[in-house]
Formats: C-alpha cells, structure tokens, sequence
C-alpha cells in the first residue's frame, strides 16, 4: 500500500486519509475518491490529498476484517458466534446466546504477531459470555494489508475462540439455617438472578436446620441436576457441617477453600452424578465473587479440578463488595 499526499487531480480511485470539507459537504475518510468527490473538494480549494492506494496484493480493509472473521469463525452455529458487517477496517464478533468463552491464546497471539495493522482484541478467556454480548473485534488498522498477511493470520485458528452453552438446565438451592427463623431471601434472589442469565431455573425453595445429618437429608432428596448450599453460619473449615453433610449423603469433597477474595470459603464436591458448590457468604450478593467462576465452568459442562481453582489466585483479588462488615484494607493493623 502507498500513502501520502498527491496533487488532487491524480487521486481519483484512492482512499482519503482524512476527511475534508467540500464545497458541497464532507468528504469522510476512507472514502474511495470520485470524480465527483474531487470536483467538490478541488471547490473548496484543495489542492493536494492525503490519500492510500493499494497495490495488486493488498486486500482492501474491509475485506481482510471480513477474511480473518470468517476464518476465526468458520462455523458460526457451532461456535455460538455471530459475525458483524465490515466497515472502517472492522468487524465485530458477538455472542447468540449465553455460555463461557473459551479461547486459545496461543493462536490468537500468532494471529497479532503477523502483522500489527491486523489486529484481534477479545474478552478474557472464561469469560461470561450473555446473548447479544460483544466477545471480540477483528480491527485492520491501515486502509489496506498484504493479502498474504491474512492468508498467514488465518491459518489455522478455526477453533481458537468459541462460546460454550450451558449443558444444566436445574439447580436445586439448599439453605440452612441456625434459628427458627426463615432466613432472608436475599441469598437466594442473588443466586436465581446468576443462575437465570445462565438459563437455569431454580426448583423449590429448601431450608433445613444447620446439622450434618438434615443437610445430608436434603442432598440426598434434591431434584436439580446441580446442588449448591448456602450455610446460615459460615463454612470454615473442611469437617465443619456442610462438607460433613455432604460426605454423609455418601458424596465427597474435592476442594476446600479457593485463593479468590471474595470467595474464599467455597468448597466444591460430588454426590452421585452431580456437583455440589457449597457456597461462600459472599455468594448471597450479586456482585463478582469466585463461586460464580466455578458455577460458570460446572454450568457449561466443563470439570473443575482442584488445580483449576488452585490456578483461579491469579486475577483473583476481585474488587470490593460496598456493604461487606469488614473490608480488607480496614482489616489491617
């Protein structure tokens, strides 16, 4: 591609690099010059034109955004994507419905590497992805790029961004409590709102006295095809009542505890065929804590390991909850 200024008479068929004011209205950039669009700016008194033009091999800017769109998202369906229009050099990836973003880094690293006037800037790996959300932009920075830089840049990476579903469609929402009061709904209004945008529909309301054996009861007897609990006294220990509950119904404890703040008092387990999330107190707002990284990952069918959460502590001091008792930095002395 060339670029730089010419006399105006030599620049019909070239892109502008800048828009002007014509004699007859705004001549925008990225505009392939007319005779017409010459005629209203030479009025005006100009003289002289930033312009590009691209050479036999360059693919126009648009066109390379479309190319590399497509061969990131070969089959939009599958991979839960839909593809924008083009214009000015971009093209924008959006998601059809609710799910996890998974990408591969690597890939979309090399697709950077190529050349930096193509360009693929996307949401984090994991990330929350609802029907209609924004998930990537495909921006190519100059008026045009080598077509075999995009030849180059798409190679391969078919699969190196992708929206997966949720494969759940119940969760069953077990409270205890430590009174005989029924406890506030605020926890479990949090959790149906998480759940929902994922399009998981809470069953019954449960609640059963703080003790190992009607938690037991109560796992045991849930109808969804995920169980989480949520303590009317905090979890804080891998034999306190909650995971004792669980082992009690015959299931096990996998992870106790999770190096995100908030967060940390989750506990992750298995009863049978289905996972059970013993929720942290934090859970009962719905700002970001870690049970919704495990919740999410359990929710679109993807395993949660140990080494998973272990891995969860970079990137995990998440941002303060305004109503927590005890913020952090009040906490130190």
């Amino acid at each position: 591609m060339r670029f730089g200024p010419v006399p105006l008479e030599d620049a019909e068929g070239a892109i502008l690099a800048h828009s002007l004011q014509g004699a007859s209205g705004k001549v925008a950039k990225g505009t392939v010059l007319s005779a017409d669009d010459l005629a209203n700016l030479s009025a005006a008194g100009h003289g002289t034109l930033t312009v590009a033009r691209l050479d036999p091999a360059d693919l126009h800017e648009d066109a390379a955004a479309e190319a590399l769109a497509k061969a990131l998202v070969p089959d939009p369906s599958a991979q839960g994507i839909r593809i924008s229009g083009a214009g000015t050099g971009r093209v924008n990836l959006y998601a059809t419905g609710a799910g996890l973003v998974r990408l591969d880094p690597e890939k979309l690293a090399g697709v950077n590497a190529v050349d930096p006037m193509i360009t693929v800037a996307t949401v984090p790996d994991y990330h929350r992805a609802d029907a209609g959300g924004m998930l990537a932009t495909i921006k190519i920075i100059s008026y045009g790029v080598p077509a075999d830089a995009i030849r180059r840049a798409s190679e391969g990476v078919g699969d190196a961004i992708g929206v997966l579903p949720p494969v759940l469609s119940s969760a069953t929402l077990i409270e205890t409590t430590v009174s005989e009061d029924t406890p506030s709904d605020k926890g479990r209004a949090a959790m149906a709102g998480r759940l929902h945008r994922m399009g998981i529909t809470l069953t019954p309301r449960v609640v059963v006295p703080h003790q190992d054996d009607a938690l037991a009861e109560a796992i045991t007897n849930a109808p969804g095809q995920l169980v989480l609990i949520l303590t009317g006294s905090a979890t804080s220990d891998p034999d306190d009542v909650a995971p004792q509950g669980l082992r009690q119904a015959g299931g096990t404890v996998t992870r106790f505890g999770m190096p995100v703040d908030p967060g940390n008092l989750l506990f992750l387990g298995k009863h049978q065929e289905r996972v059970v999330i013993g929720l942290p107190g934090c859970a009962r707002s719905p700002a970001l804590n870690g049970a919704d990284w495990v919740l999410e990952r359990v929710i679109c069918g993807l395993p949660v390991t140990s080494a998973d959460i272990a891995a969860m502590g970079v990137g995990g001091l998440l941002k303060e909850i305004p109503t927590r008792p005890m913020p952090r930095r009040d906490a130190e002395g």
